[in-house]
C-alpha cells in the first residue's frame, strides 16, 4: 500500500502527515468549563491510547480549561473545537492550544480569519479545516442541490484558500459525511486536488454497532488506497470507545499494529461439533485482561477444514473436533483439550509464549 505524501505538519509533541504515524483522536463530551471532568475524562483518552484529544471552546471559561490542560500532566496535543466566535480561537491560541479547529466560513469576514490566522503564526500552531454535511454554505448547496462529495470538497478548498490570502499553510482538512460514500469521495478530490494532511471521520456515525461498521467500511476504504493522515471514529459512546475502535480498523488493516491479542475466528458452520461463539466471545474477555508486550495471534477455528492451516499461520490456536480441540503452538500440534479447558488452557499457554 503506498501512502499519498502529504505535507508534514507539527502538532504539539508530535506530526500529522508525510511519514508520520497514522493517528487516532477523539473529543471531550464533558462541559469543558468543567476542568476536573475534562482533566478525567482526557487521561481516561490517553489511557486507552488516544494521539490527539478535541475540546469544544465555546467561551472565556473553556479557555481557561485549555490553559489549565497545557499546565498539567496531560501529554497528548489539545485541540481547541470554535464555532462562529472568532475571538475564542485567538483566546485559545494565546492559552496554548496546540491546534485550532476552525470552519472559517462561519466565523466572520476576512479580518476575523486574518486575526485568528496572525494568532496561530505567533504561536506556530496549525489550523484544521472542518467541513461537515450538515453545515454547508448556502452557495454551494444551491450549486450543487445537496451536500455532496464535490461539494463538501470545494468548500474545503475553498476555505483553505482564504488561509493561503495571508501565507498561512500550516493547514490540516476535514471533510465529513454521515453518508460514506460521499465522505470518500470528498477525500478522494482532496487528496488529488492538495498537498494537506486529511483527517477522515463519518460524522454522526451512530451507535457503536452501526457506526463502527460505516467508519470501518469510510476510514477503512481510503486507508487501504493510500489516503488518510489522522482519523476519528465518531460515536454515540463513549469517548475512550471512538479510540478503542479506531485502533482496531488500522490494525484490521495492517497499519499501525500494535501489541495485544488479535482473534481469529471462524463463522461457524453445521460442521462445528463445539460450541466456538461462546468460547471465541468468553476468550476475548478474559483476553483483554492479559498484558502482553508484543502481538499475539490466536486462532479460534471450529472444524478441521480451515482450522488447522489458520491455526498454523498464528501464534497459537485450536481447531475443534467432537467435544475436543487440537491445540497448535507455532504450527505445531501440542495436544488434544477437552472443550472445557479449551480457554484456560489457551490463556495459560499465551502466558508462556
Amino acid at each position: 500500500m503506498e501512502r499519498r505524501l502529504s505535507k508534514k505538519i507539527k502538532l504539539g509533541n508530535i506530526y500529522i502527515g508525510g511519514d508520520s504515524k497514522i493517528t487516532v483522536q477523539s473529543m471531550t463530551n464533558t462541559d469543558s468549563s468543567d476542568y476536573d471532568a475534562t482533566y478525567r475524562q482526557i487521561r481516561e483518552l490517553e489511557n486507552c491510547g488516544c494521539d490527539i484529544v478535541r475540546l469544544t471552546v465555546p467561551d472565556m471559561d473553556a479557555v481557561k480549561t485549555v490553559a489549565r490542560l497545557k499546565e498539567s500532566d496531560i501529554n497528548i496535543p489539545i485541540v481547541a473545537d470554535i464555532h462562529f466566535d472568532y475571538k475564542m480561537a485567538i483566546e485559545a491560541a494565546y492559552a496554548g492550544a496546540d491546534k485550532i479547529r476552525i470552519n472559517p466560513g462561519n466565523i466572520g469576514g476576512e479580518d476575523r480569519v486574518k486575526a485568528v490566522v496572525d494568532a496561530c503564526v505567533l504561536k506556530n500552531i496549525p489550523i484544521r479545516i472542518g467541513v461537515n454535511s450538515g453545515s454547508l454554505e448556502k452557495s454551494i448547496l444551491d450549486k450543487y442541490g445537496r451536500p455532496s462529495g464535490e461539494a463538501l470538497a470545494e468548500s474545503a478548498i475553498y476555505h483553505a484558500s482564504l488561509l493561503e490570502k495571508f501565507d498561512f499553510t500550516d493547514i490540516i482538512l476535514a471533510v465529513k459525511s454521515s453518508r460514506v460514500g460521499d465522505m470518500i469521495r470528498a477525500n478522494r478530490i482532496l487528496a488529488e486536488k492538495t498537498e494537506y494532511p486529511l483527517h477522515l471521520g463519518v460524522t454522526e456515525a451512530g451507535t457503536v454497532h452501526k457506526g463502527v461498521i460505516k467508519s470501518a467500511a469510510g476510514i477503512g476504504g481510503l486507508l487501504l488506497d493510500g489516503i488518510g493522515d489522522t482519523i476519528r471514529v465518531s460515536l454515540t459512546a463513549h469517548p475512550t470507545e471512538e479510540i478503542r475502535e479506531g485502533k482496531a480498523i488500522l490494525s484490521a488493516i495492517g497499519i499501525n499494529e500494535e501489541k495485544g491479542i488479535n482473534i481469529i475466528s471462524c463463522p461457524t458452520c453445521g460442521r462445528t461439533k463445539i460450541d466456538i461463539i461462546s468460547i471465541a466471545n468468553e476468550f476475548e474477555k478474559r483476553a483483554s485482561e492479559l498484558s502482553v508486550d508484543r502481538k499475539i495471534d490466536v486462532a479460534i477455528m471450529g472444524c478441521v477444514v480451515n482450522g488447522p492451516g489458520e491455526a498454523r499461520e498464528c501464534d497459537i490456536g485450536i481447531a475443534g473436533g467432537v467435544g475436543e480441540a487440537v491445540l497448535f503452538k507455532k504450527g505445531k500440534v501440542i495436544r488434544k483439550i477437552d472443550e472445557s479447558r479449551i480457554i484456560d488452557e489457551l490463556i495459560e499457554e499465551i502466558k508462556k509464549l
